[in-house]
């Protein structure tokens, strides 16, 4: 999946009320009267692109990139527990990466501090 903000979809219903509506995260058909509307499940992978991409080819955007509010997407309410439970794999999995990456600056600077 990825993160396109140049063609955002309103924030809360399709764009074409007439194409079915599939789950963004198991692919089958629900209605728009019973579909449970978020944001889309974003991987720790796709928004670590989205910022190095962000600061490569337009950093005056980048802001935009992170803060501004996506579009909801379709999901089978069937499918909320799983996706709680992906959302949370993935927030670990980036606060897991955060973690090694503070590690791995403030461990060389502690080890020439203490020579």
């Amino acid at each position: 999946m990825a993160i396109d903000y140049a063609n955002k979809l309103p924030l809360n219903q399709p764009v074409n009320d007439a194409e079915p509506l599939h789950c963004a995260l198991t692919g089958v058909p629900v209605s728009a009267e019973t579909a449970y509307w978020a944001p889309p499940l974003v991987t720790a992978g796709e928004l670590v692109r989205a910022i190095t991409s962000g600061l490569l080819h337009s950093p005056g955007t980048l802001s935009r990139i992170l803060f501004d509010e996506q579009a909801k997407v379709p999901y089978d309410p069937a499918v909320r527990e799983q996706l709680a439970a992906r959302r949370s794999a993935e927030q670990l999995k980036l606060l897991v990466g955060l973690l090694v990456l503070v590690a791995l600056v403030v461990v060389p600077i502690v080890l020439l501090a203490l020579r």
